[in-house]
């Protein structure tokens, strides 16, 4: 030990955030491992660095006792007063011990072996805990690598994790893309975090609509709901208190401008912009769009609703293998039953007792 090595710990301390006095214990406990595994098999030792100079010190800690039946671990109480007279029965006396002169070389080797685990335990939980928490916040990152179906994706001081799961369904990641995901999961590992990723999660959207419309990032334009089939098909349920503001038109934009980047960012998928309504009826007859609503009848007991729709727009309503229909109920958190309005009108005859 010696003042560089104290230098380092103090630079350390600053850069690293690792605290002096805990590296400075962490070399005194490998110390004193390593003096009692090459040196003594006694157990009695310990070793005080000088935070001035850097120099250590080592010890034998002796019990004071009456009568001494191991001179390895005991002091009488008449030797131990002539260092102190203040000692009393059961009090600790450290007497100095001058380490063989290879401890010397020990000593700087261990100090710098701790040093090196300690910055690679504070990076660890620093990236932990620069990520820890931050679940649904969206990354930009670049494609490293792909393996066994996952993508890994270089955040800068670490890789997320993107599994085939997460992934957008047929999307394309070739190596230096850069590419949006969400943070799924933050998991702290024997190797450091963990951090998974997603570009299916619903959460990648609202995100990159605060990115991308400002009346939402600054709160004017609030998301109430989002549904989505990555890949396929999203449907977000938009309003805001303030008349003067089209929400719609806010988040397609000039041209349509602000919803083809974000569009683009996801494969092309489709994007269906709703006003969301208190009124549950208004609200299921915009999450039907782009199909027209004739009338809509709201359960509001058993969350359930039955939307009529012209003859020719019924598989509109629905969409191919049911998409639409299945969407706008997740956006909605309603059951909702699609029919025509020819199915409406037998309905009505057959429960008023037409023929």
């Amino acid at each position: 030990m010696n003042k560089e090595i104290l230098n380092a710990l103090a630079e350390l301390e600053k850069e690293k955030g690792i605290s002096q006095d805990i590296v400075l214990d962490a070399i005194k406990v490998a110390l004193e491992t390593g003096y009692k595994k090459n040196f003594s098999k006694a157990t009695n030792f310990s070793i005080e660095i000088d935070e001035l100079n850097g120099e250590y010190k080592l010890f034998s800690d002796k019990t004071v006792v009456e009568e001494v039946e191991s001179k390895n671990q005991e002091i009488s109480l008449e030797e131990a007063r002539l260092i102190n007279s203040n000692y009393e029965i059961g009090d600790i006396v450290k007497i100095e011990i001058k380490p063989k002169k290879d401890f010397g070389r020990i000593a700087a080797q261990t100090a710098r072996q701790v040093i090196l685990q300690k910055i690679r335990e504070a990076e660890r939980e620093s990236i932990f805990g620069e990520f820890y928490g931050r679940e649904s916040d969206i990354l930009t990152g670049i494609v490293q690598r792909a393996s066994k179906g996952n993508v890994y994706i270089d955040l800068g001081k670490i890789e997320g994790v993107l599994t085939q799961t997460e992934q957008i369904p047929n999307e394309v990641y070739n190596q230096g893309d850069r590419v949006k995901s969400v943070i799924l999961e933050v998991k702290n590992t024997g190797k450091g975090a963990n951090i998974m990723l997603s570009r299916s999660h619903p959460n990648l959207v609202k995100r990159l609509f605060e990115l991308e419309i400002p009346e939402i990032h600054d709160g004017t334009i609030e998301i109430f709901s989002i549904s989505r089939e990555a890949g396929s098909r999203t449907k977000i349920a938009v309003f805001t208190h303030d008349p003067n503001v089209d929400p719609v038109g806010s988040c397609v934009g000039n041209k349509g401008a602000r919803v083809k980047n974000i569009i683009d960012e996801i494969c092309q998928e489709k994007i269906d912009i709703i006003i969301y309504d208190k009124d549950p009826e208004k609200f299921i007859a915009n999450s039907l769009g782009p199909a027209k609503i004739i009338k809509v009848t709201a359960h509001e007991k058993e969350k359930s609703a039955v939307a009529v729709v012209p003859d020719n727009q019924l598989s509109l309503a629905i969409g191919k293998e049911g998409q639409n229909a299945r969407l706008a109920a997740k956006l909605t958190g309603w059951k909702i039953d699609i029919i025509s309005e020819t199915q409406y009108l037998e309905r009505n005859a057959k429960n008023s007792g037409v023929e």
